[in-house]
């Protein structure tokens, strides 16, 4: 069974406090990669809406790494442990953490995570955040590299109107591209609005039912299933 971390009342950092709560996120998250960095783990926080995918693209990352990295998965979500289970049927150990009614993670509540684990015999986690396009944005967590998954089933404005997510993403994954054609949706222009926005974006196109996609996801991503 996956551990689990739970906020305390008064501990979330929420986007609508004052910007000296936003600034003790930003001193945790730089705690947190000094951290990682010492021990040699790398961290990707994985972002997007409710519904786009994270989960699948966490999975298949999972089955194409995992005979190199030693995993570890933190899964956000507000109450449920569903997809962590998911995650853990995978044979990684996973750690959930519940938000409650907070839209994001923070870095004080990846801080507890990290607690929990051993990161002597960890390589790589995947921090999946809480299925949001707004409020992770602000909320850096001490992560290597930040990926923002978009699916073309959410419509064709979802990068255009969600821009500060984008602004400061390394990778942004469209999604379920073999939809586009019954969805009216051009991926192509949900890939050049992203770079639009930020140009030193990389734009990787996925089918995360199947997997299509996904090692080029990893190879953006800068992790790689053999040397």
């Amino acid at each position: 069974m996956p551990h689990t971390v739970q906020s305390e009342p008064g501990e979330i950092f929420d986007i609508e406090l004052d910007e000296n709560l936003k600034k003790a996120n930003d001193l945790i998250a730089e705690e947190n990669r000094i951290q990682l960095k010492k021990h040699g783990v790398q961290a990707i926080d994985v972002m997007g809406a409710v519904g786009s995918g994270k989960t699948s693209l966490i999975e298949h990352l999972v089955l194409l790494l995992r005979s190199r990295y030693r995993i570890v998965a933190f899964k956000g979500d507000l109450t449920s442990k569903i997809d962590s289970e998911r995650i853990s049927n995978l044979g990684i150990q996973t750690v959930q953490i519940n938000t409650g009614r907070e839209c994001h993670l923070d870095a004080n509540l990846v801080r507890k995570a990290l607690g929990k684990i051993d990161l002597s015999v960890i390589d790589l986690i995947f921090i999946e955040n809480v299925g949001n396009l707004i409020c992770p944005a602000d909320f850096p967590l001490g992560s290597d590299k930040r990926a923002v998954v978009v699916s073309v089933t959410e419509g064709p404005y979802m990068v255009v109107k969600h821009p500060f997510i984008f602004a400061d993403a390394d990778v942004a994954v469209i999604n379920k591209i073999d939809l586009a054609g019954p969805m009216n949706v051009d991926a192509n222009k949900l890939g050049s609005d992203v770079q639009a926005i930020n140009a030193k974006t990389s734009v990787v196109f996925t089918n995360c039912r199947t997997g299509q996609g996904v090692s080029e996801v990893a190879s953006a991503l800068d992790i790689h299933p053999t040397l």
